[in-house]
């Protein structure tokens, strides 16, 4: 998952200037390096992946990743959790190490709703002797400090996982309100799992490829604009798989160029052409279009991918791909790193592409190289984190990490939308990630708030967060009571008695609710039955119960209804009692509950099987 640096401060360690101005404004860029604090380790060369998260709720960015190649029996001067705090400079890093673990893939996301962030990795080395580091998969959780970790992983890593696991992401794919996490093999031989998170610390599989050879990239992301979340693998048999919102995927490779033994090179998503479905980018990796640039978009009229890759290079040597707005016009542009060369070409919306930069910071690269891109000196504009193998010698390599950012000037405080931007469709009680871009002044510390509208640009507006750090993220669970689509988020960047800056997405975008009389469409099988509860209305007891036909394979453990107050905020979870075979029935005391209306709603099977209203009167 890709994260958004913000803040600004004077630099006081710049490097290298990189220039490489092509077109008229607004496509020019500048970048400079600002990499002081990133090498304090020696990291051996091979493949791991970094990523940007603010993990101490300071407003600013920082770095994790997970130990080292061969950690702990070799190089253990990097070991386990790495993080390197951020100051909103992008330089004079602080490193932090806990575990003794590693190398692989990690994720950022709040996977306990507790409003901190979390962890989730794959690795290749899981020879810790504690619970923390033990398992090929694991997630652990954050007390919001960045600096304690708490292992939460029971039942992840059990589906066969042996040689190794590594780039993982998190989202919600199952619309249940809790972030789920995927995970690809280290190369070889262990495939793809979907994890779903049951709440409890407990994991649960939901998805799983076995074996072949992949390039080790993993992404969610909506691909074909159902409201569910996909996701793209750097995999053999295939990149893009669609999900049906209950946690089951099916592949839809279609008329893609064919996959090559180890999958495409860095498969990235992003939303090319603003109709708010991702679009696909890879890079293929043999035979006479080795290194060809590729983007595509799915076209759900002609169930194909249509090709929007036109004039971009069909041969280089790049091995990492992102899609972001870096000259912040409005569209996705492409951004490619490898053989320590970075190069960017801006997008029109699909049709057209036009280099405006490239540079290289690196000497004598190997053959790996990864990225990641946000703005971290908050300037308003992104960054570019690169990572390369280098050699230090006969039969050495090290990774070297090298920041480059963006140095157009600015004077006033800023905010503008990055995710939702217009007609993406959100599912009700889903988690999605809600994200923004800003420039804000050195000297002040800035807040951000975030108000939706259902009804419109002009509002009214409801309150979705309110002072929250102006990081650039926030992990937001989707309304239950909402059904529109003309919504739209307004942002807010303010100092605290001091100035303020709003936008919005400049299109609407949809919710679609799964909470209210109606069930949803035709995602609810007809095998199962909620009974009307009684009584109702009802003081203060209600018995609630439903119904699953003997012919239906089901697992009662995987039945559980949820209730919901008027607003669409869950208030209970409640377990169920077989009173005889397919017959079930549930006690809700709302006694501690207020006069009124609420929902309640059946989920078997993974499925959203039926929604009723109760209302209480006391």
């Amino acid at each position: 998952m890709k994260k958004y640096f913000i803040y600004f401060l004077t630099i006081s360690c710049l490097i290298f200037l990189f220039s490489f101005i092509v077109s008229p404004a607004p496509d020019q860029i500048t970048y400079i390096e600002s990499s002081s604090g990133l090498q304090s380790l020696s990291l051996d060369g091979g493949r791991t992946e970094i990523e940007m998260a603010d993990l101490n709720a300071d407003g600013h960015l920082d770095l994790v990743s997970i130990g080292d190649h061969g950690n702990p029996n070799v190089n253990t001067q990097e070991h386990g959790i790495m993080i390197w705090f951020g100051n909103g400079s992008g330089a004079n890093w602080s490193l932090i190490q806990n575990g003794n673990f590693g190398y692989g893939g990690i994720a950022a996301g709040d996977i306990n709703n507790d409003g901190f962030p979390d962890l989730g990795y794959g690795m290749h080395h899981n020879y810790s002797s504690s619970d923390f580091g033990d398992q090929i998969i694991e997630t652990v959780l954050g007390d919001g400090s960045g600096m304690n970790w708490t292992p939460w992983d029971d039942s992840l890593g059990t589906q066969g996982e042996t040689y190794g696991m590594f780039t993982t992401d998190f989202g919600d794919v199952d619309n249940d309100g809790l972030l789920d996490v995927g995970v690809v093999s280290f190369g070889c031989c262990n495939g793809l799992r979907v994890y779903k998170n049951m709440g409890i610390g407990k994991w649960r599989i939901m998805y799983t490829v076995n074996s072949g050879n992949t390039s080790m990239d993993f992404v969610f992301g909506d691909m074909n604009g159902d409201g569910n979340l996909d996701f793209a693998v750097a995999h053999n048999a295939g990149t893009p798989y669609f999900g049906d919102g209950t946690g089951n995927f099916v592949l839809r490779h279609n008329n893609l160029p064919a996959p090559t033994n180890s999958g495409f090179r860095g498969v990235s998503l992003g939303d090319v052409n603003g109709d708010g479905s991702k679009d696909l980018a890879f890079i293929e990796s043999a035979g006479a279009t080795n290194g060809k640039l590729n983007i595509w978009k799915w076209n759900n009229g002609t169930q194909s991918w249509d090709d929007l890759s036109s004039g971009l290079p069909i041969n280089s040597s790049y091995a990492a791909t992102a899609l972001y707005d870096i000259n912040m016009d409005g569209f996705n542009d492409l951004v490619v790193f490898g053989a320590g060369q970075v190069t960017i070409w801006a997008g029109n919306g699909g049709t057209a592409w036009n280099q405006i930069a490239s540079f290289s910071g690196f000497t004598s690269p190997g053959g790996y190289s990864d990225m990641t891109i946000g703005d971290i000196d908050h300037n308003g504009f992104a960054d570019i984190l690169a990572e390369a193998s280098q050699s230090c010698g006969t039969l050495c390599t090290r990774n070297i990490i090298k920041l480059f950012k963006e140095t157009t000037p600015f004077s006033v405080l800023s905010i503008s939308p990055v995710y939702p931007r217009g007609f993406e469709r959100f599912k009700s009680n889903s988690v999605k990630f809600v994200d923004w871009i800003s420039s804000a002044p050195q000297s002040q510390t800035t807040k951000v708030k975030l108000e939706l509208s259902s009804s419109g640009s002009s509002g009214p507006w409801t309150l979705i967060a309110d002072s929250l750090p102006n990081s650039g993220r926030y992990q937001w669970r989707v309304p239950n009571n909402i059904n529109s689509s003309n919504c739209f988020i307004r942002y807010t960047a303010f100092v605290i008695g001091g100035s303020s800056s709003s936008s919005m997405n400049p299109n609407p975008f949809i919710i679609g609710t799964l909470v209210g009389i109606s069930n949803n469409n035709n995602e609810i099988p007809v095998e199962f039955k909620l009974f009307q509860n009684y009584p109702n209305p009802f003081n203060p007891m209600t018995k609630i119960r439903f119904y699953i036909p003997a012919n239906v394979k089901r697992e009662t453990s995987n039945v559980k209804l949820v209730i919901y107050d008027l607003t669409g905020k869950e208030i209970e979870k409640l377990v169920n009692e077989e009173l005889e075979a397919g017959k079930y029935e549930i006690n809700w005391d709302a006694s501690n509950y207020p006069s009124g209306i609420y929902f309640y709603q059946l989920i078997a099977e993974g499925h959203v099987v039926d929604t009723k209203k109760i209302i209480m009167l006391k």
